[in-house]
């Protein structure tokens, strides 16, 4: 570190305290690098933090055990604190997770596998400005998962035109119900059953029983 420079100030957000504690360590012998506050465990306290000390930036793990996701607290640090920059640390190689990250402001991504001298380059890396993602990946990315939302919000669409006793049935057939039974236990007619499958098909735009269950369980409507 040059004469006069002020180390790099930095916070470390991930539940796996062997790895948090390492990390800890080898940074505390890095005159370049400065902890805010210990490791914490879980992304509200990493907010509160940030908010107070403003650090340059965060360590976040993606996986968290909170009902928070490392994606949802890095969209609330940048919301906060603007100037501090993200790196998401996962064990996943998942396309939509880097762009994920990329639309909540990371600023790039760090395997759990790689060396602590890595880990601390990328730090001062992201702190001088730099991206750490490959520009081409994400270009090659972002075209196939803006398709993907697309589908799922015309598939929600379609979803929510469904009345409450289509999706009623929707379910009682995901479960393998035959019409017959579904109409013994919903007291209503085979007949008015059959009615309301007809109307789901042509709801979902779909041609069958089975490809209707199948729509709705990948979209998230039920689950089997």
């Amino acid at each position: 570190m040059d004469e006069g420079s002020r180390p790099v100030t930095l916070l470390i957000c991930d539940d796996h305290r062997v790895l948090t504690d390492a990390l800890a360590i080898v940074v505390g012998l890095d005159a370049g690098l400065e902890l805010v506050a210990p490791p914490v465990q879980d992304p509200q306290s990493a907010i509160a933090l940030c908010a107070e000390f403003l650090p340059d930036v965060v360590l976040m793990d993606v996986d968290l055990k909170s009902t928070m996701s490392g994606i949802d607290a890095t969209r609330a640090i940048k919301e906060n604190s603007p100037a501090t920059k993200v790196i998401i640390m996962t064990a996943h190689d998942d396309d939509r997770l880097l762009v994920d990250a990329v639309e909540a402001g990371a600023s790039g991504f760090l395997s759990k596998d790689d060396a602590a001298e890595a880990v601390l380059a990328a730090v001062k890396s992201a702190a001088d400005g730099e991206v750490l993602i490959d520009p081409a990946t994400l270009a090659r990315l972002l075209p196939q998962v803006t398709r993907e939302r697309e589908q799922q919000r015309d598939a929600l669409a379609l979803l929510g035109d469904l009345t409450d006793r289509e999706r009623e049935i929707l379910t009682l057939l995901a479960q393998g119900m035959r019409n017959d039974d579904i109409a013994t236990q919903l007291y209503i007619s085979p007949q008015t059953v059959q009615t309301h499958v007809r109307n789901i098909l042509g709801k979902l735009r779909v041609h069958s029983k089975l490809e209707a269950v199948a729509f709705a369980v990948r979209h998230g409507a039920i689950a089997v």
